[in-house]
Parts: C-alpha cells; structure tokens; sequence
C-alpha cells in the first residue's frame, strides 16, 4: 500500500522536548522543591521548563510554607500545569510572566501533546512531575514514603538517584534497571545535583553538520559563484572541505539539476526543497532532512574566509541560543546570517518567520536569542558578487 503523505524526518523529541527528565519517587511538594531549586540555580545558563499536574487531593506539605507561585519565580522560561478542568501554560518574555488558558469549552479543542510539544521544544531542559507524566529520562528518588513498585514499568533511562534523608542503600529493584555508571547522591547534596544536571546538559549539544549554500544563480556575478576558483579548486569545494575542518557531515546545498554533478564530484548534498526562498529555503531543507543537527552554515560568496574565523566560530558556540553568529562588516551592527552556527531549535523558529511573511534569515537573527560574535577579522566577510568585486579579491589574494 502507497504512503498517502511523503515521509520526512522529525525530530527525536520525547514526551515533551528533546532533553526531558522525570522526577519521581517521592511526594509532589518534594519533587517540586528539588525542581525550583534546580530551575533557580541553572536559569541563567538554560531555557528550563517545568510540567506539572494540580488536582484536588494532591498531596502537600503545608508545614513546610507557602507554596510559590510558579516555575516562572524561580526563573523557569515557561510552566505547563494540567489542572484537570483546564490546561494552563506560563511563559516568561524578558521576565515578565504571561498565562495562556485552554479551557475545555464544547465544540474547542484542549492543548493536545502536539501542542504541548510545540511550545516547551525550544526548552534545553524540561523537568516533570513523574508522579503524574513521563518523559524520556529519569532521576528516581528512593523515599521510603513513596515506595516504586508500581513504577518501575516508568524506569527506562534512569538518569540520577537521589537517596531520601536517612536512606542509605538503593533497593534491589532499582538496581537491577540501572546502567553502569549512573551516579548515586544524598537528596541534601543540592550543589552536586545541580553541578550533575548541568554536566548533563552541557554534555547533550547537537551535532554540528557544515552546509555550503551553493544553489543560487548567481545572476549579477554572471557565472556560478560557486565554480569561481581563488584557492585551486571550485569556491564551492573549498568551502566544503574548510567546513569539514569542523563537522561532522557536511553538505553542498543545490538545486535539482546541479545535485548530479556535485555528487560525482564526491560531495554530499542537499537539494533544496523549500524553493525560491534563496538562503532561508537552503537552511530549512537541510533542517527538513537533519532535524537533530546544529548546522554550520556558509555561503559561497566569501573567498576571503579562513579557518581561523570558523574555529573562532566554533569555539564559542552557544547550543542554548538558536544560533551564533557574527557581526557583519557592513556597519549595521547587525548580524552575519551565511557564516553562522543554526541550532536545531531554530527550525520551528525559521518556520515560524516564514509563516508570518519573513524569509530573510539575518531578520530572523536580528528578532531571537542568539550569541553575537565580534569577528575577528571583519575583512573576511567581504561578498563579491560582482565582476569588479572578483577582479579587486582576486588582486588581494595575488598580493597575499
């Protein structure tokens, strides 16, 4: 039977995001605790969200003070809350709080998982309740207040053990599910659960795949850029080989009717499939392929580039943002789309602009949260698009 709809890749999200961690083991008002402290402590570093369950009869622990306000208090950048007659959603846009409420109006549809998924997938972390959700990883709580048995079908990936006050062994069951390795610590331990949970994070940074833009035409150089040699060989292969300096994969992005040829050149490529878009279409087809992968960018149209500016690049990345990047050489302070580092997180972003009529990536840029670079050699930066641009770069590098 024939697929109705062309299969294309999605990414390897969870439950709710793509780093997500259940706590459970213990009460509620324990597993909330533990999460704000966390939450507090990593804010400034991280995009953590928090997803939580609040019904009648839940338990909780009013001796222990007033309960806070929410994840947002604490520094979380969006809270999700399933409180059973609605769903509720927090953010928090340069700190200031905003609540969107889905009622269960007839007729109107609740915020299903898809939803759900949409707004916490820009999160570097999302920590849930396990007593009420599951997610992909765990950190487990051996309480004996709260005894596991009925959970352990919930204990795939058990990430950390925390031990409850006075316990001091982890039970045999538990064990048994764990892989060589995973750390054991006392739920008093704060600074050393916390200094866990950001080597976590910072261990979990996306693939960097390069990605050569090589599928314009080149209309006012009046030949294709991209074959133009000033170091020997094509611009195009030279910039596929400076990007492999770095990446994992890389790929020339191309039209269909150049896709042939550069493959029996031995290069990797991907064709566009968002067409007429220029560079953005280039950039989301390569995201619409690798979802998962960071994606080094570079256009073709920069002869002048060297490695050390990509290793500058590189080096500074910040797997947090949607994307780094420099500033350009134009004067304008803004930033350098075509030699920038592009999360995948950056994807729904992308087509989110696109959606609203945008398909300029250095708007895009210009509109998010990014790591803005000074570039060490702005020179490098110079676009020749022009018979006389080629003629003057072509005069430099002789000199060099």
């Amino acid at each position: 039977m024939l697929d109705k709809h062309e299969k294309i890749a999605r990414p390897a999200l969870g439950h709710f995001a793509r780093t997500e961690l259940a706590i459970l083991g213990t009460s509620c008002d324990q597993i909330k605790q533990l999460a704000y402290r966390c939450i507090q402590q990593l804010a400034d570093s991280f995009a953590i969200a928090y997803v939580d369950a609040d019904h009648p009869g839940a338990d909780r622990q009013t001796e222990a003070g007033p309960d806070p306000q929410s994840a947002l208090t604490y520094g979380a950048t969006i809270g999700f809350t399933d409180k059973i007659t609605h769903s509720q959603f927090e953010y928090s846009f340069i700190h200031r709080p905003r609540a969107l409420g889905y009622e269960r109006v007839e007729g109107h549809p609740v915020a299903n998982s898809l939803q759900i998924n949409s707004y916490l997938g820009s999160a570097d972390l999302v920590l849930v309740n396990g007593n009420h959700f599951e997610a992909q990883g765990q950190v487990v709580v051996i309480d004996p207040a709260k005894p596991l048995t009925k959970k352990l079908g919930r204990l795939t990936q058990i990430k950390l053990v925390v031990l409850q006050t006075g316990v001091t062994e982890v039970p045999a069951e538990v064990k048994a599910l764990l892989e060589p390795g995973v750390p054991v610590m006392a739920l008093s331990e704060s600074t050393r659960i916390i200094g866990w949970l950001r080597d976590y994070l910072l261990g979990r940074v996306p693939p960097l795949y390069g990605l050569v833009l090589a599928g314009g035409h080149s209309a006012r150089m009046g030949q294709d850029k991209g074959l133009i040699q000033y170091h020997g060989r094509p611009q195009r292969e030279h910039a596929h080989q400076m990007a492999q300096h770095f990446c994992t994969r890389t790929f020339v992005s191309c039209r269909a009717d150049q896709s042939g040829e550069l493959t029996d050149r031995g290069l990797a490529t991907i064709t566009d499939s968002f067409l007429g878009l220029g560079p953005l279409g280039g950039i989301l087809s390569a995201f619409r392929e690798h979802p998962d992968a960071a994606w080094l960018v570079l256009a073709t149209d920069l002869p002048l580039l060297t490695d050390t500016t990509l290793a500058h690049l590189v080096q500074h990345r910040q797997a947090q943002k949607i994307a780094t990047a420099f500033v350009g050489n134009d004067g304008s302070g803004f930033p350098e789309p075509l030699i920038s580092i592009w999360e995948p997180k950056a994807y729904p972003v992308l087509l989110q602009f696109l959606a609203m009529g945008y398909n300029c990536p250095r708007k895009v840029l210009i509109n998010s949260d990014i790591n803005l670079l000074e570039a060490p050699a702005p020179v490098e930066f110079t676009n020749v698009n022009l018979p006389a641009e080629h003629q003057v770069v072509l005069a430099k590098l002789d000199k060099q």
